[in-house]
């Protein structure tokens, strides 16, 4: 057996022995389907400045430069595919292995995968679409375009507050529900699965420590070190997609074997 089969059947064997796995999913994750991640070198804030929260809201000129980076898909935050990292979770969500997943991402590819939406919990919001600040009414992208295209400030229909990418901007609140689900999923998990996350964003970093603090075991897969590393109970410093799915494998192969 090599050194990755063996690392899958130390992972397998951990979300096997679980009773209910809560994984917290990062910008690694979705690399392998051509999103970049946020920090590293070559990253989306490497080439280009976030608009802050708060300029969003005072400057129209702001949010017409936020509102050209979506139309022209800047960030490259959409438009992309699952890849088999994602296609293993949604297995073992599927299998009833995997309760909940929280994701940092914004790229809607869990549920694109086959997840289904209750499942997925988003710290920093959902690219694909928008929302009003105000009345928090739905917006899909697709529609606004002409608004865009016709130099117009994209305002709500219904109470004339501004629409926003449904993201979480930089100095922007964190979604209070989201958080309160995140730390649910986190204190009732016995096992917490770290995947492509290097854990410095808080606070949604908590939400692992929460995990292990409350006595569930901590894995992650992260092809960097983290912070979370000292307290972890394996740590994989390898590609998501090859080991999750040679782990699912095993786990298959366990059920039937």
């Amino acid at each position: 057996m090599s050194n990755a089969q063996k690392d899958a059947r130390k992972l397998a064997d951990l979300i096997g022995a679980a009773r209910r796995t809560t994984v917290f999913t990062g910008a690694g994750i979705s690399t392998d389907s051509g999103i970049p991640d946020f920090r590293s070198p070559g990253g989306v804030w490497s080439k280009m400045q976030p608009i802050m929260f708060q300029d969003f809201v005072a400057s129209r000129a702001a949010r017409r430069e936020a509102w050209t980076r979506v139309f022209n898909r800047t960030a490259g935050w959409t438009g992309a595919k699952p890849n088999p990292g994602h296609y293993a979770l949604a297995s073992l969500v599927e299998a009833g292995k995997v309760t909940a997943i929280v994701t940092q991402n914004v790229d809607n590819l869990h549920q694109d995968s086959g997840v289904p939406d209750h499942k997925v919990i988003e710290l920093h919001g959902n690219a694909s679409y928008a929302k009003c600040l105000d009345c928090e009414i739905r917006y899909e992208i697709e529609p606004l375009r002409p608004r865009w295209e016709a130099d117009d400030d994209i305002t709500c229909e219904a109470c004339g507050g501004l629409i926003k990418s449904a993201t979480i901007s930089f100095g922007q609140a964190m979604p209070e529900d989201e958080m309160n689900r995140a730390s649910i999923a986190a204190y009732e998990c016995d096992l917490m699965l770290v995947l492509g996350s290097s854990l410095v964003v808080y606070p949604a970093a908590s939400i692992p420590l929460i995990a292990k603090q409350n006595g569930a075991a901590l894995a992650i897969i992260n092809r960097e070190p983290t912070d979370q590393d000292r307290v972890a109970d394996l740590v994989l410093n390898t590609g998501i997609g090859p080991a999750m799915t040679e782990a699912v494998a095993m786990l298959k192969s366990m059920k039937t074997g």
